[in-house]
C-alpha cells in the first residue's frame, strides 16, 4: 500500500534559533491539515523509491518510466528533486489537449522531467538559503537555469522574480544524498515580464476613431439599417436567423496624425455587455470600403472571404482587444479599411458594444503605437547549433543575436517553424507568428527540441524593435546527430 503522507519539514523563528540554536520541528501533512509529528525528514530510501511508494505521485512515476530516467532519480549523485503531482500532471494535459502521459511527446516529456531536476542537493535549512529569501540560480538537468528560495514564513519557492513562480507544498525531504520539494504544478523558467529599461522617448501613441460603426442583423430583419443604434450587436446563430448579428466598421488610417513607424495597432470596443462564454469573437478585414453607416443591411453587405485578422476569447472584462499589427503593417498605403465582427460560428453568444453614438460608452478606436524608425538593428551572431536526436537545446546570444536596441524590446517573430522538432519558450510550444524576445534567449527561455527524426533542422524568424527597426526573415540552422 503507498502512502499518502507528505512529510513537511518547517523552520523555527529565527529569534529562537539565538536561542537553542538551528533547530526543526516536523509536521506530516495528511489531507491537507498540518500536525507536529515527532520525525524527521530523513526518508532513508533514496528519491525513486520514495515516489514510487507515494499515491499522489504515481503519474510522476509513469513519466519517468516512459521517458527512461530511472537513473537519474537512483544513482549515487546527490540531486534535488522537483516532484509534481498528480493534480499538476492533470492540469497540463488538461492545458495542452492530452488525454494522459503517453500522448506527451516523448522528447517534451524528457526535456519537462529534466527541468525538474536539480544538479546539487539544496535543502532550505542550507545557510545560503537560511539566512536570506534571495532567489539563488541553479542548473537543471535539461541545462536551464531554476531560481530557490523562500517567502518570509519559509515556504519554499521555485523561480521566484521570474515571469511565473511556484510554491512549493512539501519541502525538505531527504532522501538519502538527494533532496524532494513537493509541488501543484509543472514548473519551467519563464523570463521575467515586466520591461526594466526606461521607455523610448520617440515612441509616441495616436487614436482614430471610425468613419461608420452599425450592425446587421438577419432573417426577418436582413433588409433593415441599424446605423442609428447606440449599440453594436453581434451574435451568431446557424442558418442567418432572425437574431444572426455582425457588426461593421470602416476607418481611414489617414486619420492618424503622428508621424512614424506603426509597431502595434489595436482595437478596442467597449464593452456593453457579454455572456463571455469563453468562445471566439473574430474579426475580419472586408473588401467593400464604400457602404455607408445608413445605408448596410444584411442583404446588401460584402462579407470576407479571408481567415480572421484577429480573435479574441470572450469573458467578462470592461473592452475587446483584437491586435491587428499584422494587418495593417502589411498594407501597402495608408487607406481606409472596412472590419467586420463575427462571433464564433453556431456560438448563439451576445455581445454588446458601444457605437460612436452612444453617449455612455467610449467609441471604437484604433490606437496606434508609432516609433521613430531611428534605431538600427543588427544581426551580431547566428551561428546556430547542433543537438542530438530526440533531445533538447537551449539557445543562448551565441545561437542568435541582435543588437542596436535592449534585450527586451528586440522582438523575434517566428516566420517559419521547425519541421523536425519543436521550439518552446516556458510552456508554450511556439507556432508561425509567435513571438519572443532577445531577453528570452539571453536568459535561456527559448528551447529547441528535436522529435527524433532529420539530419537538419531550420527555424525562420524576422526581428523588430519597439520604435520600428526591422529585420527581415532569416534562417537559424540546426544540426542533428
Amino acid at each position: 500500500m503507498k502512502s499518502n503522507l507528505f512529510i513537511h519539514q518547517k523552520l523555527i523563528l529565527p529569534i529562537f534559533a539565538l536561542l537553542i540554536g538551528l533547530q526543526y520541528g516536523c509536521e506530516i501533512q495528511e489531507n491537507f491539515e498540518y500536525q507536529e509529528a515527532g520525525v524527521e525528514a530523513q526518508l532513508g530510501i533514496s528519491a525513486w523509491d520514495y515516489i514510487r511508494n507515494s499515491d499522489s505521485l504515481v503519474i510522476l512515476e509513469s513519466a519517468i518510466v516512459r521517458a527512461e530516467l530511472q537513473s537519474l532519480f537512483n544513482d549515487s549523485k546527490a540531486r534535488t528533486y522537483i516532484a509534481p503531482t498528480n493534480m499538476a500532471f492533470s492540469e497540463y494535459f488538461e492545458a495542452n489537449g492530452y488525454t494522459g502521459i503517453e500522448e506527451v511527446p516523448l522528447p517534451i516529456l524528457r526535456n519537462l522531467l529534466k527541468y525538474h531536476i536539480v544538479d546539487e542537493k539544496v535543502v532550505f535549512t542550507d545557510p545560503d538559503l537560511f539566512e536570506g529569501n534571495k532567489p539563488l540560480a541553479y542548473t537543471t538537468q535539461n541545462g536551464q537555469i531554476m531560481y530557490l528560495s523562500h517567502d518570509s514564513n519559509f515556504i519554499g519557492l521555485v523561480n521566484q522574480g521570474t515571469g511565473k513562480q511556484w510554491s512549493i507544498t512539501s519541502s525538505n525531504l531527504e532522501a538519502l544524498d538527494d533532496a524532494i520539494h513537493v509541488v501543484g504544478s509543472l514548473v519551467y523558467f519563464s523570463a521575467p515580464q515586466n520591461d526594466l529599461n526606461v521607455p523610448d522617448p520617440t515612441i509616441k501613441t495616436d487614436t482614430i476613431f471610425p468613419l461608420f460603426d452599425t450592425y446587421i442583423n438577419g432573417g426577418g430583419q436582413s433588409g433593415a439599417n441599424f446605423g442609428a443604434d447606440p449599440l453594436i450587436k453581434i451574435k451568431n446563430v446557424s442558418d442567418n436567423g432572425d437574431y444572426d448579428r455582425k457588426g461593421f466598421l470602416m476607418f481611414d488610417l489617414k486619420d492618424f496624425d503622428e508621424e512614424g513607424v506603426i509597431t502595434d495597432i489595436r482595437l478596442e470596443m467597449a464593452v456593453k455587455f457579454t455572456h463571455a462564454k469563453g468562445v471566439a469573437m473574430d474579426l475580419y478585414a472586408t473588401p467593400d470600403t464604400t457602404w455607408t453607416e445608413m445605408g448596410l443591411t444584411f442583404d446588401n453587405a460584402v462579407f470576407p472571404d479571408n481567415d480572421p485578422i484577429a480573435s479574441i476569447t470572450t469573458t467578462k472584462v470592461s473592452t475587446f482587444d483584437f491586435n491587428i499589427t499584422d494587418y495593417v503593417t502589411a498594407l501597402e498605403s495608408e487607406q481606409r479599411i472596412s472590419l467586420m465582427l463575427d462571433g464564433e460560428a453556431g456560438s448563439d453568444e451576445t455581445d454588446e458594444f458601444g457605437s460612436k453614438e452612444n453617449a455612455d460608452f467610449n467609441p471604437p478606436m484604433l490606437i496606434a503605437t508609432l516609433g521613430s524608425g531611428n534605431s538600427f538593428l543588427n544581426i551580431v551572431a547566428n551561428n546556430g547549433f547542433t543537438v542530438d536526436k530526440e533531445e533538447a537545446y537551449v539557445w543562448n546570444a551565441n545561437v542568435v543575436e541582435i543588437d542596436g536596441a535592449s534585450a527586451g524590446d528586440i522582438i523575434y517573430t517566428l516566420e517559419q517553424a521547425p519541421s523536425n522538432g519543436w521550439l518552446i519558450t516556458g510552456a508554450q510550444t511556439l507556432q508561425v507568428g509567435d513571438k519572443f524576445t532577445q531577453q528570452d534567449i539571453n536568459l535561456m527561455n527559448v528551447v529547441y527540441i528535436n522529435n527524433g527524426s532529420g539530419t537538419s533542422d531550420v527555424v525562420t524568424v524576422s526581428a523588430k524593435d519597439r520604435v520600428g527597426s526591422v529585420i527581415d526573415a532569416f534562417e537559424i540552422n540546426i544540426g542533428i546527430n
